[in-house]
């Protein structure tokens, strides 16, 4: 086989867009980093009997939103979860909605 025939890596058959999938290379942006909802002077305390507060870390259907999505510390997202829990069993909160 003659080298010819081949075709070149470097050829520009197709243009150079630089990202991984095939789309435009995507600028890196500054995300500022959350804070926990519940650490700080003014936070509001974690309790079982505030639905209200329980409810803004339940999806729509009745999961628990993991800490990644709304900031809350590992050790307030325990106490969190516990709480919802606690909730659900003295049924001030569903454990899944319709």
């Amino acid at each position: 086989m003659s080298t010819e025939n081949r075709s070149d890596s470097t050829s520009t058959d197709r243009p150079q867009t630089g990202g991984g999938r095939g789309g435009p290379q995507r600028r890196s942006f500054f995300r500022r980093r959350k804070s926990c909802p519940f650490s700080g002077p003014k936070a509001q305390k974690i309790d079982y009997k505030d639905v209200k507060l329980l409810l803004r870390f339940i999806s729509e259907r009745g999961k628990i939103v993991p800490s990644r999505i709304t900031a809350v510390s590992p050790k307030k997202q325990r106490a969190l979860t516990k709480a919802i829990k606690q909730a659900r069993f003295l049924a001030l909160i569903p454990y899944v909605s319709e």
